[in-house]
């Protein structure tokens, strides 16, 4: 996954509605109206969050007949875990170094 495709994510799950979608499409594939109906923002809103989340890559669109379904698509959220992750694991490293850095200046004003 490339910064690209965290960076798009990111743009997407910044906006809270777009993130509550996500919340709602946990439960399984979803129709617009439903999504609307459970939403603070009309159906028209709603389908172009969906446009945003979809181009994002974190959900997919099928059709059913006459009905529109939109769920998580799978490894939708991939370059976001990586990516926090990968921060998360540099961060931590920092922290070790300094705490190993701090730890032998002390021992060194012991000695």
């Amino acid at each position: 996954m490339s910064n690209q495709s965290a960076d798009a994510a990111f743009d997407a799950l910044g906006e809270p509605v777009r993130r509550r979608i996500l919340e709602l499409l946990r439960d399984g594939p979803t129709p617009v109206g439903k999504l609307a109906e459970r939403l603070p923002v009309g159906r028209p809103a709603v389908s172009k969050h969906l446009r945003v989340l979809s181009g994002a890559g974190l959900i997919e669109h099928r059709s059913v007949g006459t009905r529109n379904l939109y769920a998580l698509a799978p490894g939708g959220l991939a370059a976001v875990q990586q990516w926090l992750a990968g921060t998360w694991a540099t961060a931590l490293t920092a922290y070790a170094a300094e705490v190993a850095r701090v730890s032998s200046q002390d021992h060194e004003v012991e000695s």
